[in-house]
């Protein structure tokens, strides 16, 4: 079994750059994910494209 892989986002709340893992075997995932620095929800869409490079949209959870 393969480690799984790591992106770099913003928090939307703080402002930190966080690094999060994902599954890459799962194309398309959208979870909640609380931040490591202000303990604040965010909500994480999370796709590969074609070529499997991983994109996120990451947004407030009461935006």
């Amino acid at each position: 079994m393969n480690p799984p892989d790591t992106l770099q986002i913003t928090c939307p709340y703080c402002w930190q750059p966080l690094e999060i893992s994902f599954d890459p075997s799962v194309p398309e995932q959208s979870y909640v994910e609380d931040c490591e620095v202000c303990c604040r929800p965010m909500l994480i869409d999370l796709w590969l494209t074609e070529d499997g490079t991983p994109n996120a949209q990451v947004r407030a959870e009461n935006a």
